[in-house]
């Protein structure tokens, strides 16, 4: 039996290799697009067959039910590549680029304004949605549009300005309406000694990777730091590090990570984010609120 093309729709696919926590149920319906028009047409075959339709890039910030998804869910980790011009500073790249990726290649060509995103496990168009960021740097201060679809009328894709984007903490417009990112265009400094920009770029993965839990399943940040507090601390400071709810648990390095030991499922990790969530409230009365996108549930 010859195996389907991974670009065309597939019937009850697991999940759970397509998130970087590993657990989740399976979707009804998945495909991976390669290119804008397959993803343009996967989109409009949803929207004409009446399906609910979602897209997840790398699967990192994001906990499906372990009852999985109905309609059609794309993953677009197979949706990359960017152009870079050195001399001006423009940079742009399709939606399923590794951000960590498109950091190195901007180092290589001596554009500053990226280095901080080289650790972080996701997609330039999960960068844009969650306004990624990290070690004082994020998303927003370097994108200067975006290309999007709306998938009640896939056909018509269109670019929005970064002002139009409503950017705050962790925070865009697009996490509120149902617009899919196609690709994006940064801004960055040009002129810079790319040897230094690339020692400065391993120099943060090498801070990021030596401080969080890397070696097992996470899906990054948990919780949003409730500034000017951090949230590792505060959960550090009431001793919950190792703190587990069946193979869910709090990192005992990084106590903003949950982490998969083994046989987690999604029940367990929500309930664990849920448990956190209430021992830091009754006893610093302050309310975590997650970074997580959650999907089935």
């Amino acid at each position: 039996m010859v195996a389907p093309h991974p670009s065309e729709p597939r019937r009850s696919v697991s999940l759970r290799e397509y998130t970087t926590w590993k657990v989740g149920g399976a979707a009804a319906w998945f495909a991976e697009p390669a290119h804008q028009d397959e993803l343009i047409a996967h989109a409009a075959w949803a929207a004409a067959s009446g399906l609910p339709f979602r897209c997840i890039g790398a699967g990192s910030n994001l906990l499906i039910a372990d009852s999985g998804l109905e309609g059609l869910t794309l993953c677009n980790r197979r949706l990359q590549g960017s152009r870079l011009d050195a001399a001006e500073g423009w940079v742009e790249a399709e939606a399923g680029e590794p951000i960590p990726t498109l950091a190195r290649k901007a180092a290589r060509s001596g554009l500053h304004g990226l280095a901080w995103a080289v650790g972080i496990p996701g997609t330039v168009g999960g960068a844009v949605v969650m306004n990624a960021g990290a070690q004082g740097g994020c998303t927003a201060e370097w994108l200067v549009s975006v290309r999007v679809l709306d998938p009640r009328r896939p056909e018509v894709p269109f670019d929005l300005d970064a002002g139009d984007l409503a950017f705050a903490y962790r925070h865009s417009r697009l996490q509120e309406e149902p617009l899919l990112v196609l690709s994006a265009r940064f801004r960055l400094e040009p002129g810079h000694d790319p040897q230094v920009l690339t020692a400065r770029t391993s120099a943060n993965l090498h801070s990021r990777t030596s401080t969080q839990p890397y070696q097992q399943p996470s899906c990054g940040s948990v919780f949003r730091n409730p500034e000017p507090l951090k949230a590792g601390q505060l959960i550090e400071s009431l001793g919950l590090k190792g703190l587990s709810v069946g193979d869910a648990q709090v990192s005992p390095i990084h106590a903003n990570f949950i982490v998969n030991t083994g046989a987690a499922t999604a029940a367990d990790i929500d309930a664990l984010i849920r448990l956190v969530q209430q021992r830091v409230l009754e006893s610093r009365g302050v309310r975590l609120h997650p970074e997580v996108k959650r999907l089935g549930f």
